[in-house]
């Protein structure tokens, strides 16, 4: 009787006491999961606060600094169930410092003065234009006074031309309308475009054309020297001389990093001297404001026209996942004397990115 007690209370023992070790292991590995993630957020919050893109993966990382969020939460939910506490407070300070980092950067300073210009920019990447029949939609639609066109390649620019160009102006002028008289060409908000500046694609399914649309007059200017065009112009709008910059530095691909960091500095360079007059830089930057080399833009004193309507966070990129999830790379920036009124994003189709429209009013001092 005593012997079968014992075996029975060993056999019961053992079967009670087999399952520990299993559960011990199942904590460990929910703690190094955890870690792993933390670990993984840490080093690209700390790359943030040392104000450096450093290298691959971080600057591909940073461009969705707002989405650490999630992996954040579910290391904290496998360092809560390993009971790790540890784990729970690293946590809890990464979800602190990627949410401080989500908050808008860049000054947002209302200028005094009487306004003097209104301006609609709109800017779209077509995507070795394939989606310039939807961008002329847009254009049609939205009547911006200036567009801002990236990866138009040959049949893009022939297309724009024709829609929007010398031979669309002189067609429409010649029209009559309802009354029988003929319309002006050049009125305000008109959708003829016949003032451009380009820098012509080198290939017939390019990216590196880029064209600026003016429904004012424009003065070619020196653009900034790239591996994708960006070219320059000045505006005659209303009597007030805009200076015009498209942006379009290469992407931060692991191969192109350096290109990358070069031509952003450029872009730095062409905001830094130009702060003190009217300008407007917009396009495609390939960056949002979480890499440092976008933010030395915006530190020499151009505001993004987005930040100023209070849609800094709005994905355009890449339109399949946007608005739900992405990044904002296309931008629309502006020197002092600039305010923004209004942003929207379009769905242009047959492109990853979304155009952006932004309504700026140009304020001096009487």
């Amino acid at each position: 009787m005593r012997s079968t007690t014992t075996a029975e209370t060993g056999t019961r023992t053992r079967d009670h006491d087999t399952p520990a070790p299993r559960r011990h292991r199942d904590t460990r590995a929910g703690a190094w999961f955890a870690a792993f993630l933390l670990l993984t957020v840490s080093v690209v919050l700390g790359c943030r606060t040392a104000d450096t893109d450093a290298i691959t993966p971080i600057p591909q990382l940073l461009a969705f600094l707002p989405w650490l969020l999630a992996p954040t939460a579910v290391a904290l939910l496998f360092a809560a169930l390993s009971h790790w506490r540890i784990g729970l407070v690293w946590g809890v300070a990464a979800l602190a410092v990627t949410a401080w980092y989500i908050e808008p950067y860049g000054k947002t300073m209302e200028p005094g003065g009487v306004p003097v210009a209104e301006i609609r920019v709109l800017t779209a990447n077509v995507e070795f234009g394939k989606a310039t029949d939807g961008l002329i939609e847009a254009v049609a639609k939205q009547r911006p006074d200036l567009v801002f066109v990236q990866e138009c390649e040959d049949t893009c620019e022939k297309k724009l031309d024709q829609a929007f160009g010398k031979a669309a102006k002189a067609e429409k002028a010649g029209k009559p309308d309802k009354a029988g008289k003929r319309k002006e060409a050049g009125n305000a908000r008109t959708s003829v475009y016949p003032y451009r500046q380009v820098v012509a694609s080198a290939t017939s399914e390019g990216s590196d054309g880029s064209v600026i649309l003016s429904r004012h007059p424009l003065t070619p200017a020196k653009g900034i020297p790239a591996t994708m065009g960006m070219p320059g112009a000045t505006a005659d709008v209303d009597g007030q001389e805009i200076r015009l910059q498209l942006a379009h530095p290469m992407p931060p691909l692991p191969s192109t990093l350096g290109t990358w960091r070069k031509e952003l500095a450029a872009l730095r360079d062409y905001a830094a001297a130009n702060i003190g007059r009217p300008t407007v830089v917009a396009g495609d930057f390939n960056a949002t404001q979480d890499h440092a080399a976008f933010r030395r833009i915006l530190d020499t004193g151009f505001m993004d026209g987005a930040r100023l309507t209070g849609d800094t966070r709005t994905p355009s990129w890449p339109a399949l996942t946007a608005p739900a999830f992405g990044a904002q790379i296309d931008h629309v920036l502006v020197s002092r004397g600039f305010t923004a009124t209004r942003t929207r994003f379009l769905e242009l189709g047959n492109t990853d990115h979304r155009a952006l429209v932004v309504d700026l009013v140009l304020r001096k001092s009487t």
